[in-house]
Protein backbone atom coordinates (compact mmCIF):
# COMPACT_ATOMS: atom_id res chain seq x y z
CA UNK A 1 0.00 0.00 0.00
CA UNK A 2 1.47 3.38 -0.98
CA UNK A 3 1.68 6.39 1.35
CA UNK A 4 -1.19 7.96 -0.59
CA UNK A 5 -3.37 4.84 -0.26
CA UNK A 6 -2.84 4.64 3.50
CA UNK A 7 -3.40 8.36 4.17
CA UNK A 8 -6.95 7.73 5.44
CA UNK A 9 -5.62 5.69 8.34
CA UNK A 10 -5.00 7.47 11.65
CA UNK A 11 -1.44 8.13 12.74
CA UNK A 12 0.12 5.02 14.21
CA UNK A 13 -2.47 2.61 12.80
CA UNK A 14 -0.01 0.34 11.01
CA UNK A 15 2.44 0.54 13.93
CA UNK A 16 -0.35 -0.64 16.24
CA UNK A 17 -1.31 -3.29 13.69
CA UNK A 18 2.21 -4.72 13.98
CA UNK A 19 2.94 -4.32 17.65
CA UNK A 20 0.21 -3.03 19.97
CA UNK A 21 -0.04 -4.96 23.22
CA UNK A 22 3.33 -6.68 23.05
CA UNK A 23 6.69 -5.54 24.44
CA UNK A 24 9.41 -8.01 23.40
CA UNK A 25 11.56 -7.30 26.43
CA UNK A 26 8.73 -8.38 28.72
CA UNK A 27 9.72 -12.02 28.26
CA UNK A 28 13.16 -13.46 28.84
CA UNK A 29 13.60 -14.71 25.27
CA UNK A 30 12.78 -11.27 23.76
CA UNK A 31 11.00 -12.85 20.80
CA UNK A 32 9.83 -10.42 18.13
CA UNK A 33 6.75 -12.55 17.41
CA UNK A 34 4.12 -12.93 20.10
CA UNK A 35 4.67 -16.27 21.88
CA UNK A 36 1.98 -18.95 22.04
CA UNK A 37 1.42 -19.34 25.76
CA UNK A 38 0.09 -22.89 25.55
CA UNK A 39 -0.96 -23.38 29.13
CA UNK A 40 -4.32 -24.17 30.68
CA UNK A 41 -3.51 -22.57 34.03
CA UNK A 42 -1.01 -20.33 35.84
CA UNK A 43 1.06 -20.83 38.98
CA UNK A 44 0.66 -18.36 41.83
CA UNK A 45 3.58 -17.16 43.91
CA UNK A 46 1.46 -17.24 47.06
CA UNK A 47 -2.03 -18.01 48.26
CA UNK A 48 -2.52 -14.28 48.89
CA UNK A 49 -1.76 -13.57 45.22
CA UNK A 50 -4.26 -16.24 44.16
CA UNK A 51 -6.93 -14.83 46.45
CA UNK A 52 -6.45 -11.28 45.17
CA UNK A 53 -6.58 -12.36 41.54
CA UNK A 54 -9.73 -14.39 41.99
CA UNK A 55 -11.32 -11.40 43.76
CA UNK A 56 -10.27 -9.12 40.86
CA UNK A 57 -8.22 -6.99 43.24
CA UNK A 58 -5.02 -7.80 41.35
CA UNK A 59 -4.48 -8.16 37.62
CA UNK A 60 -3.01 -11.39 36.36
CA UNK A 61 -3.78 -14.74 34.81
CA UNK A 62 -5.69 -17.50 36.59
CA UNK A 63 -6.96 -20.02 34.06
CA UNK A 64 -6.99 -19.89 30.27
CA UNK A 65 -10.78 -20.04 30.08
CA UNK A 66 -10.74 -16.53 31.57
CA UNK A 67 -7.68 -15.18 29.77
CA UNK A 68 -4.11 -15.98 28.78
CA UNK A 69 -1.10 -13.90 27.71
CA UNK A 70 -1.47 -14.47 23.94
CA UNK A 71 -5.12 -13.50 24.17
CA UNK A 72 -4.21 -10.36 26.13
CA UNK A 73 -1.99 -9.16 23.27
CA UNK A 74 -4.77 -9.84 20.75
CA UNK A 75 -7.23 -7.86 22.86
CA UNK A 76 -4.90 -4.89 23.20
CA UNK A 77 -4.09 -4.93 19.50
CA UNK A 78 -7.69 -4.97 18.26
CA UNK A 79 -8.68 -2.36 20.86
CA UNK A 80 -5.87 -0.14 19.56
CA UNK A 81 -7.01 -0.52 15.94
CA UNK A 82 -10.57 0.41 16.87
CA UNK A 83 -9.56 3.26 19.18
CA UNK A 84 -11.16 1.39 22.08
CA UNK A 85 -10.30 1.27 25.77
CA UNK A 86 -10.37 -2.50 26.26
CA UNK A 87 -11.41 -5.73 24.57
CA UNK A 88 -12.49 -9.29 25.33
CA UNK A 89 -11.52 -12.11 22.97
CA UNK A 90 -13.72 -15.18 22.50
CA UNK A 91 -13.65 -18.50 20.71
CA UNK A 92 -15.70 -17.28 17.72
CA UNK A 93 -17.42 -14.23 16.32
CA UNK A 94 -20.79 -15.69 17.29
CA UNK A 95 -19.53 -15.98 20.86
CA UNK A 96 -18.42 -12.33 20.79
CA UNK A 97 -21.90 -11.20 19.76
CA UNK A 98 -23.50 -13.48 22.35
CA UNK A 99 -21.49 -12.36 25.37
CA UNK A 100 -21.67 -8.68 24.39
CA UNK A 101 -25.47 -8.78 24.21
CA UNK A 102 -25.82 -10.89 27.36
CA UNK A 103 -23.68 -8.41 29.30
CA UNK A 104 -25.73 -5.45 28.08
CA UNK A 105 -29.23 -6.94 28.13
CA UNK A 106 -28.98 -8.76 31.44
CA UNK A 107 -32.11 -10.52 32.65
CA UNK A 108 -35.18 -9.93 30.46
CA UNK A 109 -33.65 -7.05 28.57
CA UNK A 110 -34.64 -5.95 25.10
CA UNK A 111 -32.53 -5.28 22.02
CA UNK A 112 -33.41 -3.39 18.85
CA UNK A 113 -31.50 -4.79 15.89
CA UNK A 114 -31.28 -4.43 12.14
CA UNK A 115 -33.07 -7.10 10.11
CA UNK A 116 -30.19 -7.01 7.60
CA UNK A 117 -27.93 -9.31 9.60
CA UNK A 118 -25.89 -12.46 9.04
CA UNK A 119 -28.19 -15.49 9.26
CA UNK A 120 -26.46 -16.96 12.30
CA UNK A 121 -27.00 -13.70 14.18
CA UNK A 122 -30.70 -13.77 13.27
CA UNK A 123 -30.94 -17.32 14.64
CA UNK A 124 -29.24 -16.20 17.86
CA UNK A 125 -31.42 -13.13 18.26
CA UNK A 126 -34.79 -14.61 17.28
CA UNK A 127 -34.44 -18.09 18.79
CA UNK A 128 -31.71 -18.67 21.36
CA UNK A 129 -31.91 -15.32 23.17
CA UNK A 130 -35.59 -16.01 23.84
CA UNK A 131 -34.40 -18.92 25.99
CA UNK A 132 -32.53 -16.36 28.13
CA UNK A 133 -35.60 -14.12 28.42
CA UNK A 134 -34.09 -11.53 26.06
CA UNK A 135 -36.41 -10.14 23.40
CA UNK A 136 -35.14 -8.72 20.12
CA UNK A 137 -37.08 -6.47 17.76
CA UNK A 138 -35.78 -6.47 14.18
CA UNK A 139 -36.21 -3.29 12.14
CA UNK A 140 -35.29 -2.09 8.66
CA UNK A 141 -31.95 -0.45 9.32
CA UNK A 142 -32.71 2.37 6.86
CA UNK A 143 -35.99 3.26 8.60
CA UNK A 144 -34.91 5.64 11.36
CA UNK A 145 -38.46 5.97 12.67
CA UNK A 146 -38.60 2.19 13.09
CA UNK A 147 -35.55 2.32 15.38
CA UNK A 148 -37.22 5.03 17.49
CA UNK A 149 -40.59 3.28 17.63
CA UNK A 150 -39.07 -0.05 18.71
CA UNK A 151 -37.54 1.38 21.90
CA UNK A 152 -39.07 0.15 25.17
CA UNK A 153 -38.31 0.96 28.82
CA UNK A 154 -36.39 -2.33 29.03
CA UNK A 155 -34.33 -1.70 25.87
CA UNK A 156 -30.63 -2.06 26.65
CA UNK A 157 -28.85 -1.96 23.27
CA UNK A 158 -29.09 -1.28 19.55
CA UNK A 159 -27.28 -3.76 17.28
CA UNK A 160 -26.38 -3.60 13.58
CA UNK A 161 -23.66 -4.47 11.10
CA UNK A 162 -21.66 -1.55 9.74
CA UNK A 163 -21.78 -3.21 6.31
CA UNK A 164 -24.28 -6.04 6.18
CA UNK A 165 -23.58 -9.63 5.17
CA UNK A 166 -24.41 -10.59 2.42
CA UNK A 167 -26.07 -7.69 0.57
CA UNK A 168 -23.62 -4.99 1.77
CA UNK A 169 -26.17 -2.46 2.96
CA UNK A 170 -24.28 0.42 4.61
CA UNK A 171 -25.61 1.51 7.99
CA UNK A 172 -26.25 5.21 8.57
CA UNK A 173 -24.28 4.79 11.77
CA UNK A 174 -24.31 8.40 13.04
CA UNK A 175 -28.10 8.60 12.67
CA UNK A 176 -28.75 5.26 14.39
CA UNK A 177 -26.22 6.09 17.13
CA UNK A 178 -28.03 9.36 17.81
CA UNK A 179 -31.34 7.50 18.26
CA UNK A 180 -29.68 4.91 20.54
CA UNK A 181 -28.13 7.60 22.71
CA UNK A 182 -31.41 9.51 22.92
CA UNK A 183 -32.91 6.27 24.27
CA UNK A 184 -30.04 5.98 26.76
CA UNK A 185 -28.53 2.80 25.31
CA UNK A 186 -25.29 1.92 23.49
CA UNK A 187 -24.98 1.11 19.81
CA UNK A 188 -23.20 -2.19 19.18
CA UNK A 189 -21.76 -2.59 15.68
CA UNK A 190 -20.58 -5.80 14.07
CA UNK A 191 -17.65 -4.55 12.01
CA UNK A 192 -16.49 -7.93 10.70
CA UNK A 193 -17.08 -7.07 7.04
CA UNK A 194 -15.71 -3.53 7.09
CA UNK A 195 -12.70 -4.10 9.42
CA UNK A 196 -11.01 -1.14 11.12
CA UNK A 197 -9.10 -0.51 7.87
CA UNK A 198 -12.21 0.57 5.96
CA UNK A 199 -14.36 1.87 8.81
CA UNK A 200 -13.83 2.85 12.45
CA UNK A 201 -17.25 2.82 14.14
CA UNK A 202 -16.07 4.95 17.08
CA UNK A 203 -15.71 7.92 14.74
CA UNK A 204 -19.32 7.39 13.59
CA UNK A 205 -20.94 7.20 17.02
CA UNK A 206 -20.81 3.52 17.99
CA UNK A 207 -20.04 2.42 21.56
CA UNK A 208 -19.15 -1.27 21.26
CA UNK A 209 -17.68 -3.19 18.31
CA UNK A 210 -17.75 -6.94 17.75
CA UNK A 211 -15.65 -8.84 15.25
CA UNK A 212 -15.63 -12.33 13.93
CA UNK A 213 -11.83 -12.45 13.96
CA UNK A 214 -12.16 -15.68 11.98
CA UNK A 215 -12.70 -13.54 8.91
CA UNK A 216 -10.51 -10.65 7.72
CA UNK A 217 -8.54 -10.20 10.94
CA UNK A 218 -7.19 -13.75 10.67
CA UNK A 219 -7.50 -13.66 6.89
CA UNK A 220 -6.46 -17.16 5.94
CA UNK A 221 -9.41 -19.36 6.87
CA UNK A 222 -7.47 -21.22 9.56
CA UNK A 223 -8.76 -20.21 12.99
CA UNK A 224 -11.96 -19.31 14.80
CA UNK A 225 -12.03 -16.30 17.09
CA UNK A 226 -14.02 -13.25 18.10
CA UNK A 227 -13.42 -9.93 19.83
CA UNK A 228 -15.64 -7.48 21.72
CA UNK A 229 -14.20 -3.95 21.90
CA UNK A 230 -15.47 -1.38 24.38
CA UNK A 231 -14.91 1.99 22.71
CA UNK A 232 -15.20 3.79 26.05
CA UNK A 233 -17.84 6.22 24.81
CA UNK A 234 -20.90 5.08 26.77
CA UNK A 235 -21.52 6.17 30.36
CA UNK A 236 -23.10 3.22 32.15
CA UNK A 237 -23.14 5.31 35.34
CA UNK A 238 -25.59 7.85 33.92
CA UNK A 239 -28.57 5.52 34.52
CA UNK A 240 -27.10 2.93 36.89
CA UNK A 241 -30.40 1.14 37.46
CA UNK A 242 -30.26 -0.12 33.84
CA UNK A 243 -26.93 -1.90 34.33
CA UNK A 244 -26.99 -3.56 37.78
CA UNK A 245 -24.21 -6.06 36.96
CA UNK A 246 -21.93 -3.09 36.29
CA UNK A 247 -23.09 -0.57 38.87
CA UNK A 248 -24.22 -2.57 41.91
CA UNK A 249 -22.05 -4.54 44.35
CA UNK A 250 -21.94 -8.23 43.50
CA UNK A 251 -20.64 -11.10 45.56
CA UNK A 252 -18.72 -12.48 42.59
CA UNK A 253 -16.68 -9.31 42.29
CA UNK A 254 -15.68 -8.88 45.91
CA UNK A 255 -18.74 -6.80 46.75
CA UNK A 256 -17.44 -3.85 44.72
CA UNK A 257 -19.32 -2.47 41.68
CA UNK A 258 -17.33 -3.08 38.50
CA UNK A 259 -18.11 0.43 37.30
CA UNK A 260 -16.54 1.80 40.46
CA UNK A 261 -13.51 -0.49 40.28
CA UNK A 262 -12.78 -0.34 36.54
CA UNK A 263 -14.83 2.55 35.09
CA UNK A 264 -14.99 3.25 31.37
CA UNK A 265 -11.63 1.60 30.77
CA UNK A 266 -12.54 -1.98 31.61
CA UNK A 267 -15.83 -2.45 33.48
CA UNK A 268 -17.76 -3.91 30.54
CA UNK A 269 -15.00 -6.20 29.29
CA UNK A 270 -14.25 -7.34 32.84
CA UNK A 271 -17.90 -8.32 33.22
CA UNK A 272 -17.83 -10.15 29.88
CA UNK A 273 -14.68 -12.12 30.69
CA UNK A 274 -15.21 -12.80 34.40
CA UNK A 275 -18.89 -13.77 34.12
CA UNK A 276 -20.05 -14.71 30.62
CA UNK A 277 -16.88 -16.15 29.09
CA UNK A 278 -15.86 -17.77 32.37
CA UNK A 279 -19.32 -19.30 32.97
CA UNK A 280 -20.33 -20.25 29.44
CA UNK A 281 -16.83 -21.20 28.31
CA UNK A 282 -16.44 -19.70 24.79
CA UNK A 283 -12.71 -19.13 25.31
CA UNK A 284 -10.17 -18.57 22.55
CA UNK A 285 -7.22 -20.95 22.43
CA UNK A 286 -3.65 -19.59 22.60
CA UNK A 287 -2.89 -21.04 19.16
CA UNK A 288 -5.92 -19.41 17.54
CA UNK A 289 -5.10 -16.09 19.19
CA UNK A 290 -1.57 -16.38 17.77
CA UNK A 291 -2.90 -17.17 14.28
CA UNK A 292 -5.21 -14.15 14.35
CA UNK A 293 -2.39 -11.90 15.57
CA UNK A 294 -0.27 -13.10 12.65
CA UNK A 295 -3.08 -12.27 10.24
CA UNK A 296 -3.58 -8.79 11.68
CA UNK A 297 0.01 -7.90 10.83
CA UNK A 298 -0.91 -7.70 7.12
CA UNK A 299 -4.49 -6.49 7.57
CA UNK A 300 -4.22 -3.12 5.81
CA UNK A 301 -2.38 -4.61 2.83
CA UNK A 302 -4.84 -7.45 2.38
CA UNK A 303 -7.98 -5.37 2.84
CA UNK A 304 -6.81 -2.83 0.25
CA UNK A 305 -6.35 -5.66 -2.25
CA UNK A 306 -9.68 -7.26 -1.30
CA UNK A 307 -11.51 -3.96 -1.76
CA UNK A 308 -10.01 -3.07 -5.15
CA UNK A 309 -10.51 -6.57 -6.54
CA UNK A 310 -14.04 -6.75 -5.17
CA UNK A 311 -15.00 -3.56 -6.98
CA UNK A 312 -13.49 -4.83 -10.24
CA UNK A 313 -15.50 -8.06 -9.99
CA UNK A 314 -18.67 -6.15 -9.12
CA UNK A 315 -18.25 -3.87 -12.12
CA UNK A 316 -17.90 -6.90 -14.40
CA UNK A 317 -20.98 -8.59 -12.97
CA UNK A 318 -23.01 -5.40 -13.34
CA UNK A 319 -22.44 -5.56 -17.10
CA UNK A 320 -23.42 -9.23 -17.52
CA UNK A 321 -26.83 -9.96 -19.09
CA UNK A 322 -27.48 -12.94 -16.81
CA UNK A 323 -27.14 -10.76 -13.68
CA UNK A 324 -30.21 -8.86 -12.54
CA UNK A 325 -28.55 -6.85 -9.74
CA UNK A 326 -25.18 -6.41 -8.05
CA UNK A 327 -25.29 -5.38 -4.39
CA UNK A 328 -22.00 -3.53 -4.04
CA UNK A 329 -22.00 -0.04 -2.49
CA UNK A 330 -19.01 0.97 -4.60
CA UNK A 331 -21.24 1.01 -7.69
CA UNK A 332 -22.73 4.41 -8.44
CA UNK A 333 -26.30 3.11 -8.87
CA UNK A 334 -26.27 1.28 -5.52
CA UNK A 335 -28.77 2.65 -2.96
CA UNK A 336 -26.02 2.88 -0.33
CA UNK A 337 -23.35 4.41 -2.59
CA UNK A 338 -23.62 7.87 -1.04
CA UNK A 339 -23.34 6.49 2.50
CA UNK A 340 -20.38 4.36 1.40
CA UNK A 341 -18.60 7.43 0.08
CA UNK A 342 -19.17 9.18 3.41
CA UNK A 343 -18.43 6.32 5.81
CA UNK A 344 -16.10 4.09 3.78
CA UNK A 345 -13.68 6.57 2.19
CA UNK A 346 -10.97 3.95 1.63
CA UNK A 347 -13.25 1.66 -0.35
CA UNK A 348 -16.10 -0.79 0.07
CA UNK A 349 -15.62 -4.30 1.47
CA UNK A 350 -15.16 -7.27 -0.82
CA UNK A 351 -18.13 -9.18 0.61
CA UNK A 352 -21.21 -8.56 -1.52
CA UNK A 353 -23.95 -10.40 -3.38
CA UNK A 354 -25.44 -10.48 -6.84
CA UNK A 355 -28.78 -11.72 -8.12
CA UNK A 356 -29.16 -13.85 -11.18
CA UNK A 357 -32.11 -13.09 -13.41
CA UNK A 358 -34.92 -14.78 -11.50
CA UNK A 359 -38.08 -16.66 -12.36
CA UNK A 360 -40.05 -15.96 -9.19
CA UNK A 361 -40.00 -19.65 -8.30
CA UNK A 362 -37.59 -20.63 -5.50
CA UNK A 363 -36.63 -24.03 -6.85
CA UNK A 364 -36.16 -22.78 -10.40
CA UNK A 365 -34.01 -19.91 -9.12
CA UNK A 366 -32.05 -22.32 -6.94
CA UNK A 367 -31.41 -24.53 -9.97
CA UNK A 368 -29.99 -21.55 -11.85
CA UNK A 369 -27.74 -20.60 -8.92
CA UNK A 370 -26.65 -24.22 -8.56
CA UNK A 371 -25.57 -24.42 -12.19
CA UNK A 372 -23.49 -21.27 -11.88
CA UNK A 373 -21.89 -22.07 -8.52
CA UNK A 374 -21.09 -25.67 -9.46
CA UNK A 375 -19.40 -24.46 -12.65
CA UNK A 376 -16.91 -22.29 -10.75
CA UNK A 377 -13.32 -23.53 -10.89
CA UNK A 378 -11.20 -20.88 -9.17
CA UNK A 379 -13.85 -19.59 -6.77
CA UNK A 380 -14.64 -22.09 -4.01
CA UNK A 381 -17.98 -23.00 -2.40
CA UNK A 382 -17.35 -22.15 1.26
CA UNK A 383 -19.57 -20.78 4.05
CA UNK A 384 -17.01 -18.23 5.17
CA UNK A 385 -15.83 -14.74 4.28
CA UNK A 386 -12.62 -12.76 4.64
CA UNK A 387 -10.39 -15.57 3.41
CA UNK A 388 -7.33 -15.06 1.20
CA UNK A 389 -9.22 -17.20 -1.33
CA UNK A 390 -12.34 -16.06 -3.16
CA UNK A 391 -15.43 -17.82 -1.83
CA UNK A 392 -19.00 -18.22 -3.04
CA UNK A 393 -22.11 -19.33 -1.24
CA UNK A 394 -25.87 -19.47 -1.71
CA UNK A 395 -27.23 -17.61 1.34
CA UNK A 396 -30.83 -18.79 1.09
CA UNK A 397 -29.81 -22.45 1.47
CA UNK A 398 -26.54 -22.03 3.40
CA UNK A 399 -25.75 -19.18 5.79
CA UNK A 400 -29.33 -17.86 6.01
CA UNK A 401 -31.21 -21.14 5.51
CA UNK A 402 -33.18 -20.92 8.80
CA UNK A 403 -34.74 -17.59 7.89
CA UNK A 404 -38.34 -17.30 6.74
CA UNK A 405 -39.23 -15.92 3.31
CA UNK A 406 -40.22 -12.67 5.00
CA UNK A 407 -36.89 -12.43 6.80
CA UNK A 408 -34.97 -13.24 3.62
CA UNK A 409 -36.87 -10.58 1.69
CA UNK A 410 -36.20 -8.04 4.46
CA UNK A 411 -32.49 -8.81 4.19
CA UNK A 412 -32.58 -8.46 0.38
CA UNK A 413 -31.97 -12.17 -0.26
CA UNK A 414 -33.74 -14.46 -2.73
CA UNK A 415 -33.01 -17.92 -4.10
CA UNK A 416 -31.39 -16.15 -7.05
CA UNK A 417 -28.82 -14.49 -4.74
CA UNK A 418 -25.16 -15.56 -4.71
CA UNK A 419 -22.70 -14.14 -2.18
CA UNK A 420 -19.04 -13.55 -2.99
CA UNK A 421 -16.12 -12.87 -0.69
CA UNK A 422 -13.45 -11.70 -3.10
CA UNK A 423 -9.95 -12.84 -2.14
CA UNK A 424 -6.40 -12.09 -3.20
CA UNK A 425 -6.30 -13.75 -6.61
CA UNK A 426 -5.83 -11.69 -9.76
CA UNK A 427 -9.15 -9.98 -10.57
CA UNK A 428 -8.84 -11.01 -14.22
CA UNK A 429 -8.68 -14.66 -13.15
CA UNK A 430 -11.81 -14.29 -11.04
CA UNK A 431 -13.68 -12.50 -13.82
CA UNK A 432 -12.74 -15.23 -16.29
CA UNK A 433 -14.02 -17.86 -13.85
CA UNK A 434 -17.33 -16.04 -13.40
CA UNK A 435 -17.61 -15.56 -17.16
CA UNK A 436 -17.34 -19.27 -17.88
CA UNK A 437 -19.64 -20.15 -14.97
CA UNK A 438 -22.32 -17.70 -16.04
CA UNK A 439 -22.24 -19.28 -19.47
CA UNK A 440 -23.88 -22.26 -17.73
CA UNK A 441 -26.83 -20.05 -16.79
Amino acid sequence: MSTEESSHLPAGFVTDQLGAGYVPGAVAQQTVAVPIHQSSAYQFRSLREARDRFALREKGFIYSRNAHPTQAVLEQRVAALEGGVSAAATGSGQAATTVAVLALAGRSGHVVASNQLYGGTVDLFCDTFADFGIEVTLVDQDDLDAWRTAVRPETRAFFAEGVANPVAQVLDMPAVAEIAHAAGVPLVVDSTVATPVLQRPKELGADVVVHSATKFLCGHGTSLGGVVVDLGTFDFGAEPEKWPYLTEPHFRFGGVPLWQAFGREAALTTLIKSKYVADLGPAISPFNAFQILSGIETLNLRVARHASSGLAVAEYLASHPAVAAVHHPGLEDNPWHELAEQHLPAGSPSVFAFDLAGTGDDEADYARAERVIDALKVIRIVANIGDARTLACHPATMTHNHMTHTQLASAGISFATIRLSVGLEEPSELIADLQQALAAF
